[in-house]
């Protein structure tokens, strides 16, 4: 299966969150939610990622899957030890670990980075999550 990810594109100092994927210095990505919600536990060691950022129709590059931690139930403090755990791939503002904090998390590792170009163009569907 192959799966869409939508991008942040404010970030900090300037960095989008696409850029920091295309530079490889960030290799996991997150979805978190009070109950579980898509990708939870439908994502797979080797299916392929397609990023886009926010707002636009442009899907600008893929990776592999790595790797999938999926949790459900967390306590405070086991949501802070996932954070920290995975500090260094997922590189989280302070924002975004607030926006992210929530009981059900689904943890995407992915390598092989690749730039497309051309981009695929992508409509997004009203039933689409």
């Amino acid at each position: 299966m192959v799966h869409v990810v939508y991008c942040d594109n404010a970030g900090k100092k300037g960095e989008r969150e696409l850029d920091k994927i295309i530079s490889s210095k960030k290799t996991m990505v997150i979805r978190s939610a009070s109950g579980r919600k898509i990708p939870h536990s439908r994502v797979f060691k080797g299916e392929v990622l397609y990023f886009m950022e926010k707002g636009t129709a442009e899907i600008s590059a893929r990776a592999t899957v790595l790797s999938v931690q999926n949790f459900i139930k967390l306590t405070e403090n086991e949501i802070d030890k996932v954070f920290s755990d995975n500090e260094n791939k997922l590189l989280l503002t302070d924002k975004q670990k607030e926006r992210w904090h929530k009981k059900c998390i689904c943890l995407v590792e992915f390598d092989n980075i690749e730039v497309l170009d051309p981009v695929l163009h992508f409509e997004k569907q009203s039933n689409m999550d």
